[in-house]
């Protein structure tokens, strides 16, 4: 058999939900994947925790084990597609495929996110290649976008929607003008949600994939944890409705830009305007917008997780994988530019709009000091909304003002003065404002 029609060999280490979904689609489109890989591509060994499990695959029994080295010490195999979760085993299952000669392929955007470097050092000291598109965003190739059809740009901002859960309850939570704790209900029982959504909600999972996104566009790694985060708890229906009467929508948005030798990043919150295709991102997708130099600002959308977008990430890695695409593309990802914008990176101060929640005593004069205060910190005020007091007079009200585009260091200062002043109640919420 001539060596281009000799079919590729995979391994699949772990056979839950993605993992399944990838054995599914090898084989139900094994003859269109071989168009696109030149060859067929098989699954030649799986290892998962319970072979015995009816996962309802295809897969015969003595084809499924509990032991990593079958794959890895199998020399048949060329590829493995490494679908567990958490950082162990899952990186020690990496660095045992690794030493053995596999290129991998992976959803794993944790384990990246913390031990990218030391992984990314050991693939190209053996001469292979780790491929991870459906470790961000799932369906959407943003990682094939960057890497390969935007190569002749220098990437100047990036800004994306990038957890599912948290944005099916922010749009939950403004169409039908409910309160976040009623809405992760909501997403837990339709399974937008795990039991436990502490890393959606808390703004973990988007921020480890803001950290890979910042390594493909700008080539350096930013340690996730390092990245200023704040997730959706604080949100609530208010905010909302307020977002709303100015025309706006409240969305978890993660920024990275570099200007002048720096870059500034962070996981939080934002006013998005009505219309704009962020704003416009519903329910579980994700949405990823770029600027680049030479192409201008590109958008993607789609599914951001979910059994068959994801797999459908992890099969077209395998496919670039068996033609060399990976190869090509982890080159010019894999390198780590230590002295880049990442070394400077906080205390960047940006300019812009913001969004203040801020609760007074319902009191004369409290207006003017609020606005005196933002006026000392060089704030210039867009417009208020003071809605008529329901309450007993001195009773906490809010007051929402807008700003005009102002440095987000001032804004920061102001709040802090506010907050210590002795008309306020409570802390103030203070959220970006992006209009496009």
């Amino acid at each position: 058999m001539h060596p281009m029609t000799q079919p590729v060999r995979v391994g699949i280490v772990g056979l839950g939900t993605v993992g399944s979904g990838v054995v599914r689609l090898l084989m139900e489109s094994a003859d269109h994947i071989t168009r696109h890989a030149g060859r067929p591509i098989v699954v030649e060994r799986a290892v998962c925790r319970d072979p015995a499990r009816d996962r309802g695959l295809r897969l015969p029994a003595d084809r499924v084990s509990t032991d990593i080295r079958d794959v890895s010490r199998d020399p048949s195999i060329t590829v493995a597609a490494l679908l567990v979760g958490g950082l162990e085993p899952a990186r020690s299952m990496m660095i045992d495929l690794l030493e053995h000669g596999k290129d991998v392929v992976t959803a794993n955007k944790a384990l990246l996110a913390e031990h990218g470097p030391e992984l990314f050092e050991l693939a190209r000291k053996k001469g292979r290649s780790i491929a991870f598109e459906a470790a961000v965003a799932g369906g959407i190739p943003i990682v094939a976008a960057i890497a390969e059809c935007l190569a002749a740009n220098r990437i100047e901002s990036i800004r994306g929607i990038l957890n599912g859960t948290s944005n099916f309850i922010l749009s939950t939570m403004e169409e039908e003008g409910a309160d976040y704790a009623d809405v992760l209900k909501l997403a837990q029982a339709k399974g937008f949600a795990e039991a436990d959504p502490a890393m959606d909600v808390d703004g973990t999972d988007a921020t480890q994939k803001l950290a890979i996104l910042a390594h493909l566009a700008f080539g350096v790694w930013v340690p996730w944890g390092d990245i200023p985060r704040t997730g959706i708890e604080g949100v609530d229906s208010d905010l909302m409705a307020y977002a709303g009467e100015l025309g706006y929508r409240i969305r978890l948005v993660a920024v990275a830009s570099r200007s002048g030798g720096k870059l500034a990043m962070r996981l939080a919150p934002a006013l998005v305007k009505v219309g704009t295709p962020l704003a416009e991102t519903r329910g579980a997708y994700n949405a990823v917008s770029l600027v680049g130099d030479a192409v201008g600002r590109m958008f993607f959308h789609g599914l951001g997780a979910g059994q068959m977008p994801t797999a459908s990430a992890v099969v077209a890695d395998i496919i670039d994988t068996v033609v060399g695409r990976a190869a090509i593309t982890f080159r010019t990802t894999g390198v780590l530019d230590t002295d880049g914008p990442a070394a400077r990176m906080g205390g960047m101060d940006t300019l812009e709009k913001h969004f203040l929640r801020v609760c007074v005593n319902d009191l004369p004069g409290v207006l003017s000091r609020i606005t005196g205060i933002l006026g000392e910190h060089g704030i210039s005020i867009a417009s208020v909304i003071q809605h008529d007091p329901s309450g007993a007079s001195g009773a906490a009200v809010p007051l929402v003002i807008m700003t005009h585009a102002c440095s987000t260091a001032a804004v920061e200062r102001a709040v802090a003065h506010i907050d210590a002043s002795d008309v306020v109640s409570g802390k103030t919420v203070c959220l970006s404002v992006l209009d496009e």
